[in-house]
């Protein structure tokens, strides 16, 4: 089969992959229709991370199902389906919890705890981007799509990862209908977190970014754009709430938040939540951060730390919840919601592309381009 191949810092290929096959009872094989590039791909396109060249990438993934194991039950073949990005088993303590994404059974290594497809350090499981895909536990793992899916692929395919993302950045921070709320990145899943914060009855959503492209989408929706290069993004957001803050806030950038001058600042964002959120307030964080960071310009960061003002937001008795989403806790309800009508994500879609095209769609959605805020990849679509 054809998949997209991670071959080192920037450098990725469309090519010849041995074919995905059902490996174990509990595994699924699934014919991938749509699948993303998510920001997170590029942080090891970039070579930021200690991905092993050679491993296919994608973890935003929906297809057909093809062939199922002899342990499968619920799903048949011919189902159409999305996979979370993150693997559990069904049965471990945290899957238990509803905490998927921290399954401690997927990942080959005990003292691990979450597996994802083609991610680094999150076990040796291919991507989706590639023809076919392997799942295991596939019954647990696929989420069955209803009739109108042939048609909202571009919004059903946001469930694997950016849009329970971005949901969970806003339960994390505990927003309640017509409470206001700030989020820092305009990238994928910062809109979805904005986006989730107004289906949530949010009475103020304010997107905090510098790229016009992505800023002009905030306010589509209905958002309130804060450009950071005109000016402190903290003060702007006070001014805009009569100097008390948002009263919640979602991180959604991570560890290589940049300056608008393209400086890199690895605690720039958490600060400034620090700084716009009013006291009490509550601040959800989904954006990666790294145990460790070799390829950081700042010290602290190479060791995993970052220089957070914990005086002030210890002061005004703010809270954080952090962590990977458990995309299951969230999917089922948000894919009824694209069925109803009430949500369609896929407004941030700016290319429909052939698999084929994937090298050049990293290297421009990587370098920022303009226009370039959410690719979509189709293994079946012609090149």
């Amino acid at each position: 089969m054809r998949g997209l191949v991670y071959e080192g810092p920037r450098q990725v290929t469309v090519k010849d992959v041995p074919d995905a096959r059902i490996e174990r009872p509990t595994d699924v094989l699934v014919r991938i229709t749509t699948t993303n590039i998510c920001g997170s791909d590029l942080h090891m396109y970039e070579g930021r991370t200690d991905l092993e060249p050679g491993r296919v990438l994608g973890h935003e993934n929906l297809g057909v199902v093809a062939e199922i194991g002899g342990g499968v039950e619920r799903i048949q073949v011919g189902d159409r389906v999305c996979l979370p990005f993150n693997i559990g088993c069904g049965f471990c303590r945290n899957c238990e919890d509803g905490m998927t994404s921290y399954c401690l059974t997927a990942h080959p290594d005990p003292d691990m705890a979450g597996a994802a497809f083609g991610f680094a350090g999150m076990g040796p499981y291919h991507g989706g981007q590639a023809e076919y895909l392997r799942v295991p536990f596939g019954d647990f793992n696929c989420l069955r799509l209803p009739e109108d899916a042939a048609d909202k692929e571009d919004d059903y395919v946001m469930l694997a990862d950016i849009f329970p993302t971005g949901w969970h950045a806003t339960r994390l921070a505990e927003l309640r209908p017509g409470e206001s709320c700030v989020v820092y990145g305009a990238g994928p899943v910062g809109l979805m977190a904005g986006y989730s914060a107004l289906l949530q009855g949010a009475s103020q959503v304010f997107v905090v970014d510098r790229h016009r492209d992505r800023l002009r989408l905030a306010e589509q929706m209905g958002a309130i754009a804060v450009d950071d290069s005109d000016g402190d993004p903290a003060r702007q957001v006070l001014d805009l709430t009569d100097g008390r803050g948002a009263d919640r806030g979602c991180e959604c950038v991570g560890y290589q938040a940049h300056d608008p001058q393209g400086a890199e600042h690895p605690e720039m964002t958490m600060n400034s939540l620090v700084n716009s959120v009013r006291s009490t307030g509550g601040i959800g964080a989904v954006g990666i951060f790294l145990p460790s960071d070799p390829g950081s310009p700042d010290r602290l960061a190479q060791d995993g730390k970052l220089a957070f003002e914990m005086g002030s937001f210890w002061l005004q008795g703010q809270r954080i919840g952090t962590g990977q989403a458990p995309v299951k806790a969230y999917n089922r309800r948000l894919r009824d919601l694209i069925h109803h009508g009430r949500a369609a994500p896929s407004f941030i879609v700016s290319h429909d592309l052939p698999l084929q095209r994937a090298a050049d769609a990293y290297e421009r959605f990587d370098n920022r381009e303009d226009g370039w805020t959410k690719v979509v990849l189709k293994p079946e679509m012609a090149g």
